[in-house]
């Protein structure tokens, strides 16, 4: 993970990471970035947004999500 995140929800994931074992949450963690990323991609796909922008989208979210702290 990113342990120079510090936001607000680091600390959650870490004690959820600490709880869990690093492989166990790192293939929850996995399955659930890869579900997030197909909603947004269905979601374009629906609205009509294209390919690259949809992958844009899915690097924002990311981003967002390491400010947030959710890559702790």
């Amino acid at each position: 993970g990113n342990k120079a995140t510090t936001g607000p929800f680091a600390p959650i994931v870490r004690i959820v990471r600490d709880r869990l074992g690093t492989k166990k949450f790192n293939q929850l963690r996995g399955k659930a970035i890869s579900l997030h990323s197909q909603v947004i991609k269905g979601f374009c796909q629906k609205i009509g947004v294209s390919n690259s922008q949809s992958q844009g989208l899915i690097r924002l979210a990311k981003k967002n999500g390491e400010k947030l702290g959710f890559l702790a």
